[in-house]
């Protein structure tokens, strides 16, 4: 049996029969829209700390010029870990993106070799750190120079695996732990060299006990 208007008014709740007062429906909340809203405003500020959170602790670089070969090629996109030194200092052997003192609005990309407080010495193209010599599996060939170089502390020497043209510690200095953006930790461009970078490790200098 149909029920009139009256009958349906009495049947429903108090609260769903007429809005108290003069205020009016709210049609956001009656379709969920407040919900929308809210759920979108998290996903962009989600987004932003995401961003926000790649942008400090990674960074991107494209290698220029054959001061790395054959380890880098001219061209390769690489992305660049920055986290990393946060939680331990640079190593030897670690590819490195850093600022040179001698022109600190430009990116570089070298391997370190010394490490604070160390002496290192180029003789006759062979790498020495404190009167220890080192095999370097990763260089096209021999240095053309010699030195020597003190490091004092939070200094760090640099040079690039293509000895012959780079520009490194051997021509313009030491390089300060200040000056270093991050590690190279991956390579994603071009798609054959992609995959995580690989450092060489050097062997611990066992100091002669006197």
């Amino acid at each position: 049996m149909a029920m009139n208007e009256e009958e349906i008014l009495e049947a429903l709740p108090p609260e769903a029969a007429a809005p108290a007062g003069d205020q009016p429906v709210s049609l956001s909340r009656a379709f969920g829209g407040r919900s929308v809203l809210r759920e979108i405003a998290e996903t962009v500020l989600l987004t932003l700390i995401i961003f926000l959170s790649l942008n400090a602790t990674t960074g991107r670089f494209q290698v220029r010029g054959s001061s790395m070969m054959p380890t880098l090629q001219d061209g390769q996109y690489l992305v660049i870990s920055k986290l990393i030194y946060w939680i331990h200092p640079p190593e030897r052997g670690d590819i490195i993106v850093f600022r040179p003192p001698n022109n600190p609005d430009e990116d570089y990309i070298k391997r370190i070799v010394g490490l604070p407080g160390e002496q290192i010495e180029i003789q006759n193209g062979e790498l020495w750190v404190d009167n220890v010599s080192f095999e370097e599996p990763y260089i096209v060939a021999p240095s053309h120079y010699s030195g020597s170089w003190d490091l004092e502390a939070g200094e760090y020497f640099v040079l690039g695996d293509n000895r012959s043209n780079s520009s490194d510690s051997h021509s313009w200095g030491m390089l300060p732990r200040e000056n270093i953006v991050g590690k190279a930790w991956l390579c994603y461009w071009p798609p054959e060299e992609w995959g995580l970078m690989a450092h060489y490790t050097f062997p611990e200098i066992q100091y002669r006990e006197e």
